[in-house]
């Protein structure tokens, strides 16, 4: 199974992940949800794994930009519709490996989620 990095190719937290994937060798395919898009199905697995919450990425500018209606009426099917609409709203970066998940970079974290 191919181990897939998704995000935004911009972001200066997908670039740190990338470049601790090439330092440690790992094989990965990039995915720039910006260019290529989701699809719900993605989508949806994806929050069965981690949670909406979670995949929410509220300190971003497209969220900030939300109204306050939409930001205090936010529940799991309202955020994946916006989340759909919108891929810069979902934090980065989500690896994929084998069915493992994760969310957000960190070396240790990339460390152990690769031990296992």
């Amino acid at each position: 199974m191919t181990t897939t990095l998704f995000g935004i190719s911009n972001c200066d937290t997908i670039k740190k992940a990338r470049k601790w994937l090439n330092e440690k060798d790992i094989h990965y395919v990039f995915h720039d949800y910006r260019k290529e898009g989701i699809d719900k199905n993605w989508l949806e697995e994806t929050e069965k794994r981690l949670g909406w919450e979670q995949m929410l990425n509220k300190r971003g500018t497209t969220f900030r930009q939300l109204d306050d209606a939409q930001k205090a009426n936010l529940d799991k099917d309202s955020a994946l519709e916006l989340m759909l609409k919108q891929p810069a709203m979902i934090k980065r970066p989500i690896l994929i490996d084998n069915g493992n998940y994760a969310l957000g970079f960190k070396p240790q974290d990339y460390t152990e989620f690769f031990a296992k």
